[in-house]
């Protein structure tokens, strides 16, 4: 238990944090998911524009490391050109 009014302050501020961030790794992972379910193509790239879009806003705000956004991103494209 925190022993300093400050640490009380810092553990409420970590969960609240720690919610906030499973919450959007989770949609993250689902708009991943939709895209690599996706078999029409039109609608696939619709998709992948909402998925980068949002990989890059997780990315600027430090969620997830460049390279790692760079990785999915690339596999995304990937799967998006090879349909149809």
């Amino acid at each position: 238990m925190p022993q300093h009014k400050s640490a009380e302050k810092r553990a409420r501020q970590s969960a609240k944090r720690r919610l906030a961030n499973r919450e959007k790794r989770s949609r993250m992972r689902t708009l991943t998911r939709k895209v690599m379910e996706e078999q029409d193509k039109q609608q696939a790239e619709t998709l992948l524009k909402d998925a980068v879009s949002y990989i890059d806003r997780m990315t600027t705000k430090g969620l997830v490391h460049k390279n790692t956004a760079a990785n999915r991103k690339s596999s995304l494209v990937k799967h998006v050109n090879n349909l149809g």
